[in-house]
């Protein structure tokens, strides 16, 4: 498998390619900035891009797939509630395969309805959900406390060893592990969901 994480844009954005070695087919997930930039990394490694993931439907995710698409002709998979343009709706538990790279959906809503998570060879994109070091916001249209507190234990459900890549450069590190955020990330202390969304609530 080749796979890169991509700084993009003024927000401190990620943005990934997961390609396949043998076929060398590819997805981009959220090419929401710098769309020639990342065309042209997959074009050095050699990779035809025909997918674009979307995390969620916020445009700092999105703001790409119009010109990844019509550049490549990738088909754009988002959440079946993403309100954003998509050719292909996945939910919980749906497979994405990239060559003959699998992806699982994990549905994580709280940031907003339509959040998604990808989890494949160890490794969870992890969008808004969880930064290395925090969570997503929830107070933004379509944000909820109750859902993120879900969300969160389903991420602390997969194994420590599992790496976290996020949608954001916002922590101390680029990328983590399931084990290092429930060891060092203050939002996931162990809380009952009233207590988190009060949490949630505070400045």
């Amino acid at each position: 498998m080749i796979f890169k994480q991509v700084q993009v844009g003024a927000y401190q954005n990620f943005a990934y390619i997961i390609g396949d070695e043998d076929t060398l087919k590819a997805a981009l997930v959220d090419p929401a900035w710098e769309v020639s930039k990342l065309l042209q990394l997959c074009s050095d490694l050699n990779l035809k891009v025909t997918l674009i993931i979307n995390t969620h439907s916020h445009s700092d995710h999105v703001a790409g797939n119009a010109s990844v698409s019509q550049r490549t002709g990738a088909k754009i998979i988002a959440h079946v509630s993403s309100p954003e343009h998509k050719d292909i709706s996945v939910e919980e538990g749906d497979k994405i395969t990239i060559g003959n790279v699998s992806v699982e959906i994990l549905h994580t809503p709280g940031h907003c309805p339509d959040h998604i998570c990808l989890l494949f060879n160890n490794k969870i994109l992890t969008g808004d959900t969880l930064f290395v070091g925090e969570c997503g916001r929830t107070d933004l249209p379509g944000g909820n406390s109750s859902e993120m507190y879900d969300s969160l234990n389903k991420l602390l459900s997969l194994n420590d060893k599992i790496e976290v890549y996020p949608g954001h450069d916002y922590g101390s590190k680029k990328s983590s592990t399931i084990g290092y955020e429930r060891q060092n990330n203050y939002t996931l202390k162990k809380r009952t969901r009233q207590e988190f969304i009060q949490f949630m609530k505070e400045p």
